[in-house]
């Protein structure tokens, strides 16, 4: 088990020293694991001149899984985009195939307090939103910026689906739906995009693959309304890469905190990179104050997705629910009044709680 980790930048170096700490625990019971770290992001330009250094590349693509800590700060806002940290991410999802994104979101009873919903709307939250990666609007073409007729700049982007691109993503829901409550609703705007007209025939047609899920289709802003509303009506969402960024980090407040919330971004083969939602967070990082659960849990989804051990992730998951019923609370989950932990007394807390 090669894995790659890239820490990146902001509070990335913090969060991922943590979770190597988890993996140095299941080396020590047997489990053949072999790491090697590599900069991306701002640390990437740092060091090489650009945001995805080729070695870092070929160290991911060697690699059985990948894990990512963050990217971003306001040292490099200035920089020209395709030199950007985010530049990173997105050239190594595209290099490596990752097509299929997972983000799930569960609220832990013991943090029903901290979300922004009242307990009785979120309480037994469990959902997951299954995101088209490399497609959309992000990477349609052209794109860029003219001078129109009437003299005035304007920019223009292009949304842009073709029909196998739909048919691996909603595979991808639907087979993620039949594992779990086996009800996948697929968000898009069919009612104004020419685009989503033809997501959904293509989402329909497949569902006939798949008798045993039952199938529901929602606007895009309808179903940012219902995860406020009603988010348990939900089981998997599958959209496409601009809807599902915005809604997957809509659903993470639901569960208390960004800081809780792992994700999965998965090729054909399952080969994955796994990363904590949440941004770099410049604003705290070497302050030993950011929150390590989400990249903790972020490992839990590669054992269970690329390395096929459930039991693992089973484990890793069972120790970041016996900490949060012990009481420990970084920053950004606790309730006024509670003690703080910082990162490194939340992964001792981690560690203890693997045995």
């Amino acid at each position: 088990m090669k894995i790659a980790l890239l820490p990146g930048d902001g509070i990335g170096p913090e969060i991922v020293r943590e979770a190597a700490r988890v993996l140095d625990v299941l080396e020590r019971d047997g489990f053949p694991i072999e790491t090697e770290i590599a900069p991306i992001g701002g640390a990437g330009h740092d060091a090489s001149g650009h945001p995805l250094p080729e070695a870092t590349l070929k160290l991911a693509q060697s690699a059985d899984a990948v894990l990512l800590g963050a990217v971003g700060g306001p040292k490099y806002d200035t920089l020209p985009r395709e030199l950007r940290p985010e530049q990173g991410i997105l050239g190594i999802r595209k290099a490596m195939g990752l097509f299929a994104n997972l983000r799930p979101a569960i609220l832990y009873p013991e943090l029903a307090a901290v979300s922004t919903l009242k307990p009785e709307v979120v309480a037994g939250l469990d959902l997951l939103i299954v995101r088209e990666l490399t497609g959309d609007i992000y990477f349609g073409q052209p794109r860029g910026r003219r001078r129109n007729a009437a003299g005035h700049d304007e920019g223009f982007d292009t949304m842009l689906y073709s029909v196998p691109e739909i048919e691996r993503i909603a595979r991808v829901g639907f087979e993620t739906a039949r594992a779990r409550g086996r009800r996948l609703c697929s968000v898009d705007k069919a009612n104004v995009l020419d685009t989503s007209i033809l997501w959904r025939e293509v989402v329909t047609r497949l569902g006939k693959d798949y008798p045993d899920v039952a199938l529901s289709h929602m606007y895009v802003d309808n179903a940012a309304m219902q995860l406020v509303r009603a988010p348990k009506q939900f089981d998997v969402i599958v959209t496409g890469n601009i809807f599902g960024d915005i809604l997957s980090d809509e659903a993470s407040m639901l569960a208390g905190s960004i800081g809780m919330l792992p994700s999965a971004s998965l090729d054909a083969k399952q080969k994955g990179l796994y990363e904590p939602i949440h941004g770099s967070a410049p604003d705290i990082a070497g302050q030993d104050k950011a929150n390590p659960l989400a990249t903790v849990l972020s490992l839990a989804m590669m054992f269970r997705y690329t390395f096929g051990k459930p039991e693992v992730a089973a484990r890793i998951e069972g120790a970041v629910r016996k900490v949060l019923a012990q009481g420990h609370r970084t920053g950004d989950i606790a309730l006024p009044g509670e003690k703080v932990v910082g990162t490194r007394a939340m992964g001792d807390a981690v560690v203890a709680a693997l045995g």
